[in-house]
């Protein structure tokens, strides 16, 4: 029997990445003192007003079909809310409503590229891009992001990977796994690549709302030089705590929204409207819960730097959001993905190999701050101590 050829270029880049995760998961599941410092899953409950407004809604009978676009009041919502933060003008007809920034993700990539095209995109990445991207046919094109300039993808490094292939580059603001934020000068001079070279900008702002205090977020949608070729996705998997509610949306020109809508419609035909209501209240009435996540992650992810920096010779890259922070482990002398392995079996933390996010993250390891402090903080002496004993064991 014959696969497809979407499926045959898809070999390795799904589960395959999330090896530790899995194994962690299996220790604990028998067991074994884990700590998992492994996906970015929020650490508090979703809020239960979103909770009693989908529980409203199914017994008020909204679990009908919806249509292919999404429910007017959560378009209308989304639109109003995009309105404000970007201080443009834009309509319920710029968005589609899927389960999920991935699904979004998925939709918009196979709107934009096929087989023959190019996507350019940020390396380290989040690990299912490769899989997005490989799925329209087109060919996946990292740029490294440099640690020097704070992982932030830099427009000279873009500009030496534009060819007439070109059709997108796909961004992640702020950035998964390091969470870096692209400045507005930023912005402005990948727009300006964009519109010399005629490619899509597609922005994964899933973490926009778990911007740390003393970080300012920019997204390119908010850029009037580049409306007509910026399309932003995102959920409120992060945002408000509800990662199994499966509720995202893409926003773009009205032209591709109508061009992608059949697309969208042979493969969900809108989302669920009990899910729909919970996410219109929530985007109208804002997260109770991010602006604590904020605090919290901030203050682990400066726990982190300041005892591994004093106690180790590992080093720390301090995120300005998001859910992660990223751990050199150079000093040990191991890979990533050796080091992930090694403390996961010596001493029962569980942290993400950065091969798992591109070819640039060899010698780092992602570190999730998503759990509660005092489990942090026991993770903190369990990485401090194998730091030591790796130490002994290579001098």
């Amino acid at each position: 029997m014959k696969n497809t050829s979407i499926t045959n270029r898809m070999q390795g880049t799904g589960s395959d990445k999330w090896e530790l995760f899995l194994k962690a998961r299996a220790l604990a599941a028998s067991g074994k003192d884990v700590i998992e410092l492994t996906i970015g899953e929020p650490d508090v409950p979703t809020p239960p007003e979103l909770i009693e407004a989908a529980s409203a809604a199914m017994q008020q009978g909204r679990t009908t079909y919806s249509n292919g676009r999404g429910e007017p009041g959560l378009r209308n919502a989304l639109a109003e809310h995009y309105s404000h933060k970007t201080g443009r003008e834009l309509s319920c007809d710029q968005f589609l409503c899927f389960p999920g920034t991935q699904t979004s993700l998925f939709a918009v990539l196979m709107g934009v590229a096929e087989a023959g095209d190019e996507v350019i995109v940020g390396d380290p990445m989040y690990a299912t891009y490769e899989s997005v991207i490989l799925a329209s046919g087109a060919k996946l094109v990292p740029v490294a992001l440099r640690p020097e300039k704070g992982f932030r993808i830099d427009a000279g490094d873009i500009a030496k990977k534009v060819t007439p292939k070109t059709r997108a580059l796909l961004l992640t603001t702020p950035h998964n796994p390091t969470g870096a934020i692209l400045t507005r000068e930023d912005i402005d001079a990948i727009g300006k690549l964009a519109i010399e070279h005629d490619f899509w900008i597609i922005s994964d702002e899933v973490y926009g709302e778990l911007v740390f205090d003393d970080s300012t977020f920019h997204s390119p949608l908010a850029n009037r030089n580049i409306t007509e070729r910026v399309i932003v996705v995102s959920s409120i998997s992060k945002s408000h705590a509800a990662p199994g509610f499966r509720s995202g949306w893409c926003v773009g020109p009205c032209a591709f929204i109508e061009q992608l809508l059949p697309f969208a419609e042979a493969m969900l035909f809108g989302n669920q409207p009990f899910i729909a209501d919970m996410t219109e209240k929530a985007i109208r009435e804002g997260s109770s819960v991010a602006p604590g996540m904020r605090k919290q992650y901030s203050a682990r992810a400066s726990l982190l730097k300041q005892r591994l920096e004093a106690e180790t010779k590992l080093i720390v890259h301090r995120p300005e959001a998001g859910m992660f922070a990223m751990i050199n482990i150079a000093s040990t002398g191991l890979t990533g993905n050796e080091y992930a392995n090694d403390l996961l079996n010596q001493y029962g933390v569980a942290v993400m190999p950065g091969s798992s996010f591109g070819s640039t993250l060899e010698n780092w390891v992602r570190v999730a701050l998503t759990i509660d402090d005092q489990s942090f903080e026991e993770a903190c002496n369990r990485i401090i101590a194998h730091a030591h004993s790796t130490t002994k064991a290579v001098a």
